[in-house]
């Protein structure tokens, strides 16, 4: 037991030594202690890059889909999200133990179970209001069903649960599915929403494509108990498209590929609409959005580069 305590008592230690280093005072090169102070200046809303997250080059997109493309900004529910990560990354006992015990469970859970388990990295795809302007629905616009794919710890589900009536989730983590249980969602099995024996209005599948095994599969199966005249999908992926599941805290290519071509973001944009067509979907709507996950005593909040869709079925 005391050989424990002095582990975890040396751990705490030295992660705080490598906090106090990382600090203009003990960075000797300009050019470290530059970077330094960038990073200190980039406090939302005044980081002048923030609104590169957002751009698109149009003329890049096919004919068909340019019309289709709503372009966002950084709006205040972003903002809000942003600020709550800054403060957080600033709780250093909370984030030296996060850091502790991610270190210890690493060794026989995956990162994803992990952040269930302490309650943190908690991710943002879009605001209220622009999941409702890519559905084109006023605040109070109500539907019956909704279905969550791969929903996480639930807080992306939140931004779009006061539009409907019954609210169903899916999550391979038991940690996660825990969280979401807290929240009284209702989880369904991973081989269970399928085959309920009703239709879904909207189901949202957010980074989960190129996170799973068989993504043509789950497009098809999506498009099966999707309501057929005003059901929708919104369906979010991080490009440029690097697929691979995460099993048991290792990586693995998917048993299954989907082909999208193209090396920029609008290129392989278009690509995906040849994919949705196959699947029976056509893109009624597009924007690009920052995937964002809260930070941790290193990094304030983390970004990837999402194209959203709204699928309907044809």
């Amino acid at each position: 037991m005391k050989v424990f305590v002095c582990w975890v008592l040396t751990y705490v230690v030295c992660l705080a030594v490598v906090k106090k280093m990382w600090s203009s005072r003990y960075l000797r090169s300009h050019l470290s202690r530059s970077l330094y102070m960038n990073m200190l200046s980039q406090a939302p809303p005044y980081w002048e890059g923030s609104q590169q997250w957002y751009v698109c080059d149009t003329q890049k997109l096919s004919e068909a889909l340019r019309p289709m493309f709503v372009q966002s900004y950084l709006d205040e529910g972003t903002q809000t999200f942003l600020d709550r990560s800054i403060e957080k990354s600033g709780w250093l006992s909370i984030q030296l133990y996060h850091s502790f015990m991610s270190s210890v469970f690493s060794m026989f859970m995956s990162r994803t179970s992990i952040n269930g388990l302490l309650g943190r990295g908690s991710m943002f795809v879009f605001s209220s209001e622009q999941f409702q302007r890519l559905l084109k629905i006023s605040p109070d616009w109500k539907f019956q069903r909704l279905l969550d794919l791969g929903a996480g710890d639930g807080e992306v589900t939140k931004v779009m649960s006061p539009h409907f009536e019954e609210i169903y989730v899916t999550e391979m983590s038991q940690t996660m599915i825990w969280q979401l249980q807290k929240k009284k969602y209702r989880v369904l099995n991973i081989d269970e929403w399928q085959r309920t024996g009703f239709q879904y209005d909207v189901i949202s599948c957010l980074n989960l494509l190129d996170r799973c095994h068989q993504p043509v599969t789950l497009l098809k199966e999506m498009r099966s108990v999707l309501e057929p005249t005003r059901g929708r999908v919104v369906l979010a992926l991080v490009l440029p498209f690097h697929p691979y599941v995460e099993n048991g805290g290792k990586w693995e290519k998917p048993s299954e590929i989907m082909q999208v071509n193209g090396t920029v973001w609008e290129e392989q944009v278009n690509s995906l609409a040849d994919v949705f067509e196959e699947a029976g979907f056509a893109v009624e709507s597009l924007t690009r959005l920052p995937y964002l996950c809260e930070g941790d005593m290193y990094n304030d909040y983390y970004v990837l580069d999402d194209a959203v869709f709204v699928l309907r079925p044809v």
